[in-house]
């Protein structure tokens, strides 16, 4: 039997300073992304929902519906490289207020592009045996669009 998955191994994230004047593929590709250098981990991410319950007195059920979403937070980790042109851009977001747009790509292709606030890079020295890290969220603050 075969599958259809694949390893996460080459995928990559990338920052732009720029923020898309549509938000859709067009608007996205259309940006001069650079390449976040060192990732070792990228987690997870994408749009959740909040659960509001309902529960009338008149009889025991819980009444379930979705209530506002959220697109998630992208925690990153990595080597820390301060001279990575991708890391310097993540120190500027971090310094900034403003939103900046993001491109995934996974390792069959896929792209992933959103906009989001940088909220972390802290700085993570470890033990002796350990390469210097650094963790990094980013807020994702609109839609994700899929390529």
């Amino acid at each position: 039997m075969t599958t259809n998955a694949f390893t996460s191994a080459g995928s990559t994230v990338s920052i732009s300073a720029g923020v898309p004047a549509t938000i859709d593929s067009a608007g996205f590709g259309a940006l001069t992304y650079t390449a976040i250098g060192e990732i070792t981990s990228a987690g997870e991410f994408g749009k959740s929902f909040t659960l509001v319950t309902h529960n009338p007195l008149g009889n025991r059920n819980t009444y379930k519906k979705k209530g506002s979403s959220n697109a998630g937070t992208m925690a990153l980790q990595m080597a820390r490289v301060p001279s990575d042109a991708g890391q310097v851009l993540l120190l500027a977001a971090l310094a900034s207020d403003n939103d900046y747009a993001f491109k995934v790509v996974l390792q069959n292709g896929t792209i992933e592009y959103f906009q989001g606030v940088v909220m972390k890079y802290s700085t993570n020295i470890g033990s002796v045996n350990q390469i210097t890290a650094a963790a990094v969220d980013i807020e994702i603050t609109g839609a994700i669009v899929e390529v």
